[in-house]
């Protein structure tokens, strides 16, 4: 038996009025998974505990069946799991987000994009390479990721009290508390105040302004924390396979939980990613693994930038470009599977930030087995059908039709 987890990142949302009071999962056009949720088993899962920020970290977390308050140590140290960077045992891994800011005079500031414009990732890491070159110590230690995503490894214990928050949750909002709270921090105010001045002087910067593009005009740090301890998939519940995504958050995920995180070239986590990349790699793992992730970002990013028809473009193309060539290829094989269709939590548009409400999920099984919904993939025709299951490990557990096999 072959399993799958499909995941639209941050599907899910509200009636918007620019789509006619409909959410986007209700406007789109996405005939596959429509077809698969009338065939397949309806459930609403919490992924996101109680107490715990409405991240993609927990949520995905959860979907993949681990229990956040067993392991969640913050969102950066997954991410330096997929690139493979060395947390020190004395010390944090912090997201580092290049980021398009204005500044009302050297200590205050607006969030303005938590994205920089979606920064290219070329370009950015230049501008990594620029501010770790003039800015860089050995207590601080600044690596590139993909677009506007990197990392800050702090050597040695972190401030007592520091509260960061994420900027996407923070678009056109003053963040001078949270500046101000690193501010705060010496060593970190020497860090902030030396990227800016590299950044506003950096030729890349000027370059995309003089294109009317957003600069990265500023560096934002959030999601520290410690070395993760996660159980791997194999010994929790007997399963190998592989994780498909653009972003290293959902890579590191992965590595922790012992997958194989495939890079795909071309992966971008926005409506330009490589979709067919994906598929083909999720299709090409499933020849000889048990299990297989896919992770579109593209429908969170439309959510947090306040995107109606982006958000819809991305819901379509996931149908199209993910979910259809999976499922069809699947089915010429003739191997039974079990296939997920998921979001690891809501982003609703006209909030631009996450909800911590249960999401609607399906469970298709190509045996013709178990119950058969009727329903199209809306979140409100699953709420009002499924069954609520109060964590991620109980959607997990559902999926692969077995008890955990540990504790």
């Amino acid at each position: 038996m072959k399993h799958l987890i499909l995941i639209g990142d941050g599907m899910g949302d509200t009636p918007v009025p620019a789509l006619g009071n409909k959410t986007p999962l209700e406007a789109a056009h996405k005939p596959t998974i429509d077809r698969l949720c009338a065939l397949a088993e309806p459930l609403l899962v919490r992924t996101v505990p109680p107490g715990y920020p409405p991240g993609s970290d927990v949520a995905n977390l959860s979907l993949l069946g681990y229990e956040p308050d067993k392991c969640y140590t913050g969102r950066a140290p997954l991410e330096a799991a997929s690139m493979g960077i060395a947390i020190p045992a004395d010390g944090a891994a912090f997201r580092c987000n290049m980021v398009t800011v204005r500044y009302e005079d050297s200590d205050r500031l607006t969030m303005l994009d938590y994205s920089a414009g979606h920064i290219s990732t070329a370009e950015a890491a230049e501008l990594i390479a620029a501010i770790q070159d003039a800015c860089g110590t050995e207590r601080l230690q600044l690596h590139p990721g993909v677009s506007y995503r990197h990392l800050l490894i702090h050597h040695g214990a972190t401030p007592q009290g520091l509260r960061t928050v994420p900027p996407h949750d923070w678009m056109d909002q003053d963040v001078t508390e949270f500046y101000q709270q690193q501010l705060a921090v010496p060593h970190l105010a020497k860090l902030l105040r030396c990227a800016r001045e590299v950044l506003a002087a950096h030729p890349v910067n000027q370059r995309r302004m003089a294109a009317g593009k957003k600069p990265a005009n500023g560096i934002w740090l959030w999601g520290e924390g410690g070395r993760p301890q996660m159980e791997m998939l194999q010994v929790r519940w007997g399963l190998t396979g592989s994780l498909i995504s653009a972003v290293d958050l959902l890579k590191g995920i992965g590595v922790c939980a012992g997958l194989e995180a495939v890079k795909v070239p071309g992966a971008t986590g926005w409506l330009d990613t490589n979709y067919q990349g994906k598929a083909d790699a999720a299709l090409k793992a499933l020849e000889t693994q048990d299990f297989a992730v896919v992770h579109v970002e593209a429908p969170d990013e439309a959510g947090h930038q306040g995107s109606p028809k982006d958000k819809v473009q991305a819901i379509e193309d996931f149908d199209s470009k993910i979910v259809a060539p999976i499922a069809a290829e699947m089915d010429r094989r003739g191997q039974p599977y079990r296939l997920a269709v998921a979001m690891d939590h809501y982003t609703p548009i006209a909030r631009r930030t996450h909800e911590d409400w249960p999401v609607p999920v399906f469970i298709y099984d190509s045996r013709g087995t178990g119950k058969r919904s009727g329903l199209s993939y809306t979140e409100a025709k699953i709420k009002a059908a499924a069954e609520e299951l109060g964590s991620g490990a109980a959607f997990f557990a559902r999926l692969v039709e077995q008890e955990r096999r540990h504790g």
